[in-house]
């Protein structure tokens, strides 16, 4: 299939722009159907206002306070710690995940 660029219009800011034909390729290969209804930076407000990606929130990630298993140091992490499992801060994990 071959693709050419589009010009569309946004449906926020009525600004025109280009949906490039590498970029369709990219949406037909990942089965996306819909052309973008928005251009990049109302794309990217929107992103923020929803607290910055996928599956995010509006409001900030909680987060909770916890001492690393491995080296005692003093962390944060996305969830409620639990006693009978064994917390660790991020160079800990990264380094015992590799």
């Amino acid at each position: 299939m071959s693709f050419t660029d589009k010009e569309l219009q946004c449906v926020d800011c009525g600004v025109t722009f280009t949906f490039e034909a590498a970029e369709q390729e990219f949406f037909a290969n990942k089965g996306f159907t819909n052309e973008p209804k928005r251009c990049g930076d109302c794309r990217r407000a929107k992103k923020q206002e929803r607290g910055g990606g996928y599956g995010s929130y509006s409001s900030p990630r909680q987060m909770h306070p916890a001492v690393c298993a491995a080296c005692g140091v003093e962390t944060e992490v996305p969830f409620l710690p639990s006693q009978d499992r064994p917390v660790y801060c991020r160079e800990c994990y990264t380094a015992n995940n590799r």
